[in-house]
């Protein structure tokens, strides 16, 4: 007998552990070992944001030449397919159905496979990206088994489970480390294209993250004095990219968690750098940072330093913030945003970021914390609210909850993925991007008490929704439910130390 759930009773609403317990008796559980080695879960356990398997299919849906199918529940596929395109993808999302016959006998596989036969055609990809949703993966649908490339188009599978990947971001990471894995066997196995733009004339850094446009190349202005030259960024907008990005001589590890792509680019014998061109302090550290990395001598990180410093000095100066702010995200970069703000004038408390510590944080992390800032990875959304509760900041950034309880509390708030992660961060440019925002939205707290006080409590508590008159409260039976509630938690407790 086992005690293992069969597999077509598996569901979106299974609960993670069950999931978890199926995956591995199904034959992954040395993918999921391999999760947490490389996403290490913090004190909770369930991603407090959308679907992971978002970041890799964003990932995909970014790329040219390259086709996404997915393979899972069909609701979990319409809100992925749905919130692709709310965020601007231009392309179908294929999708291979299943029901619990397909599912049990293993037709899905066979499904998938005739599935990407189908779709490869050469003229028009160079990759097909398959991924296993949640159920899939706790079903153990075999990705592995599916050819390596067909009639030249490369077939890359991964497995991106919502109770094996925390968050979206990292689930960039599982994607862009599975590609990078695939196109450095291609170069160890012979001549691979060359990149559309052609290839440098100068050694290269490549970046890790998703960045604003403008940052990679002033990254290149930046490094240009030390003889050096912008690779590619990873997640790469072309396969041929990847070639390039590993041509590299240093990786830097912009956005530090990473790990499965940092782990490609050790495999290929290149060093990797942490932190960013943030701020003045950021900026003169990372220079030195390449310059050792390159072994190139003082004076060539010297005239970078000399070039640029200044003007990001000048730049902090003349757009101050002033005020103080409590920060919260899961795109990795909050501790980049944090280091910008703190610099710029403005006091910085708690930051809380929903990746994991790695040692290519560890700079920003120590940075900030000699500054008297409290940083948390992996901060559940109840750190975040009972942070910004305590500070009372006169700005909170942070998710969507973060900024909906802030405005209820009558506090300024700004939606740290929409209005802080998608400006400029790097260099002069950099250090005067988030003022002029951030200083309006802590303007508005006269505006917010305004409010606050006409609404009055309007749409809260026992006055939430629509009512004609007065609402029916009923506190004898709301006496009556926490008695029964408080028994109920007693006998759980009971049952917990038997």
């Amino acid at each position: 007998m086992t005690d293992q759930p069969p597999i077509d009773s598996l569901g979106c609403a299974s609960g993670s552990a069950r999931m978890e317990a199926a995956a591995r008796a199904s034959g992954n559980a040395e993918m999921l070992d391999a999760f947490a080695r490389d996403y290490p879960q913090g004190p909770h356990d369930k991603p407090q944001s959308m679907c992971p398997a978002f970041g890799s299919l964003r990932v995909g849906l970014r790329m040219r030449r390259v086709a996404t199918v997915l393979s899972g529940s069909a609701c979990c596929v319409y809100g992925l397919s749905f919130v692709s395109h709310f965020y601007g993808a231009r392309r179908s999302v294929g999708y291979v159905p299943f029901n619990s016959e397909t599912l049990v006998t293993g037709k899905l596989f066979e499904d998938i496979r005739a599935a990407v036969h189908q779709l490869a055609d050469p003229a028009r990809y160079d990759a097909i990206v398959v991924t296993n949703l949640c159920v899939p993966t706790a079903s153990g649908v075999p990705l592995k088994l599916l050819p390596k490339e067909i009639d030249g188009v490369r077939i890359v599978g991964i497995d991106v489970p919502g109770f094996g990947v925390p968050t979206h971001a990292e689930a960039k990471d599982v994607l862009a480390g599975a590609m990078l894995r695939y196109a450095r066997t291609e170069i160890e196995a012979g001549p691979v294209q060359a990149p559309a733009i052609g290839k440098a004339d100068r050694p290269t850094v490549a970046l890790l993250g998703e960045m604003f446009p403008a940052d990679p190349m002033m990254i290149g202005a930046m490094l240009a004095p030390m003889g050096l030259a912008v690779g590619p960024a990873v997640p790469t907008r072309e396969w041929r990219e990847l070639y390039a990005a590993l041509d590299c001589g240093v990786a830097a590890a912009i956005h530090p968690f990473y790990t499965a792509a940092i782990r490609e680019f050790q495999a290929a014998g290149r060093a990797i750098v942490g932190s960013a061109p943030v701020g003045h302090d950021g900026t003169a550290a990372w220079l030195a940072a390449i310059g050792d990395a390159f072994g190139l001598p003082s004076r060539h990180v010297a005239a970078a330093q000399t070039a640029f410093l200044p003007a990001i000095r000048a730049a902090l100066s003349a757009t101050p913030i002033t005020g103080t702010i409590t920060l919260s995200g899961y795109e990795g970069s909050e501790l980049l945003v944090a280091r910008l703000l703190i610099e710029s004038g403005a006091r910085v408390p708690y930051v809380g970021t929903a990746c994991a510590s790695t040692p290519w944080s560890a700079a920003d992390r120590d940075w900030l914390v000699a500054k008297g800032v409290k940083v948390v990875f992996r901060a559940s959304l109840e750190d975040d609210l009972a942070a910004m509760e305590a500070v009372r900041p006169d700005l909170a950034i942070g998710t969507t909850p973060v900024v909906q309880r802030a405005k209820e509390l009558g506090l300024p708030a700004l939606y740290f993925t929409n209005l802080i992660s998608a400006r400029p961060l790097m260099g002069p440019a950099g250090a005067g991007s988030l003022a002029e925002v951030v200083n309006a939205a802590i303007d508005n707290r006269d505006r917010m008490d305004r409010m606050r006080a006409f609404f009055g409590g309007v749409g809260s508590g026992d006055t939430a929704g629509v009512w004609e008159g007065e609402p029916n409260l009923m506190p004898e039976f709301r006496a009556q439910n926490l008695k029964k509630l408080e028994k109920k938690a007693r006998a759980a407790k009971a049952e917990e130390m038997i």
